[in-house]
């Protein structure tokens, strides 16, 4: 009896679950509203948050600059994830790779899937993995809905100044769900949003409160916030392990 006891109880915790998770997520078709677009917004809304325009191939030489490691700390960013040296990793949304490279030499038996939408991207990054002769990065042509990533094939996802320009953030919530292997971390790196100082605009900044929101709707548990950046968080998020 206690055997069907137990079992009855740790069935009914799994359902409840589910249960909280599919109430927490939006269903399909109120998932986006569409509304007159902000200057610097596409007019579509998630759970509340306008998303902001895509900074295009265009703008490689901001992400570049070399005022960036002092004003963002990215040494301190990079050194804050919470990587083992074999783990697989996906930079979502790599862009010229400036995160993918020295993350790689933190995973030496592992790799780095750097993941972006734009081809012009990633022909920086294959180019500069023949530069620098690094072997442990890999460029991926994600898709707007999904980052075709395979099913628990990763430890680690990290996406930098990047998440809020989705136009699909539920879709591609669920793909990086889906990819990371049980008990893998989802870390999101956002200007802070509850910060009137930081000086970015409005749609390209977000809350904790936020991010939290939409992750927890897909699953996740969390964020553990590190508060160890000038101007952005760090926010881990976790998928649930077996």
């Amino acid at each position: 009896m206690s055997i069907t006891l137990q079992v009855g109880t740790r069935l009914g915790l799994i359902l409840l679950v589910i249960s909280s998770v599919c109430a927490a997520a939006p269903p399909a078709e109120t998932r986006y509203r569409i509304a007159t677009p902000d200057r610097d917004g596409i007019g579509k809304f998630y759970m509340g948050r306008q998303i902001s325009h895509v900074m295009g191939h265009q703008g490689a030489s901001w992400l570049e600059r070399g005022s960036r490691r002092s004003e963002e700390r990215t040494d301190l960013l990079i050194a804050s994830l919470p990587l083992e040296p074999d783990f697989i990793v996906a930079d979502i949304g790599a862009g010229t790779g400036y995160f993918s490279f020295p993350v790689a030499t933190r995973v030496p038996q592992g790799r780095v899937l750097a993941v972006d939408i734009q081809p012009e991207m990633l022909a920086m990054i294959s180019s500069r993995m023949v530069q620098s002769g690094t072997t442990n990065v890999e460029p991926v042509l994600g898709g707007v809905e999904s980052p075709n990533l395979a099913i628990n094939s990763i430890d680690l996802a990290f996406i930098v100044d990047a998440y809020h320009e989705f136009s699909h953030p539920f879709e591609m919530g669920q793909g990086l769900f889906d990819a990371l292997k049980p008990g893998g971390q989802l870390v999101l790196v956002e200007y802070r949003g509850e910060d009137a100082s930081v000086p970015i605009k409005r749609l390209h900044k977000m809350t904790a409160q936020q991010a939290g929101k939409e992750m927890r709707a897909l699953g996740f548990t969390g964020p553990d916030v590190l508060d160890v950046l000038p101007q952005q968080h760090i926010l881990i998020f976790t998928k649930p392990g077996e």
